[in-house]
């Protein structure tokens, strides 16, 4: 019986600490992004009005305005922050689970001391 509750946590553990770190590298991803957009946003600032701007698409430059690029970035930047915050609330969450399940641990090894003398010796090679 404890040894079953034992694997279900640190299954549930293992499942947590793997959608954590997708999270991190999607808010770091998300980060990236809006500093591009916000260096973008600054270069595109110290340009006249009339000057020739060009957007990338693929491997292709198309001409397009100033205010467009802008707008754009401006998109981008926004659109970041949303998603930045959004993720960040989904990893509060994920953190309150996990600690929840190792406080599931902690109880656990303190009812069955056996599990925790079987976990000590289990080797990890």
């Amino acid at each position: 019986m404890a040894d079953e509750t034992f694997l279900e946590i640190q299954g549930r553990m293992i499942e947590i600490t793997g959608k954590l770190k997708q999270l991190q590298t999607q808010i770091r991803n998300k980060e990236g992004e809006k500093k591009r957009a916000f260096l973008t946003l600054e270069e595109l600032k110290q340009l006249a009005e009339d000057t020739n701007t060009y957007k990338s698409i693929g491997r292709t430059f198309v001409l397009e305005s100033k205010s467009v690029l802008m707008n754009e970035q401006e998109q981008k930047f926004k659109d970041s922050e949303t998603a930045i915050a959004s993720l960040q609330s989904s990893k509060e969450y994920l953190e309150k689970q996990m600690a929840e399940v190792e406080n599931n641990l902690r109880e656990l090894l303190q009812q069955d001391p056996g599990i925790a003398r079987q976990i000590m010796s289990m080797s990890v090679a």
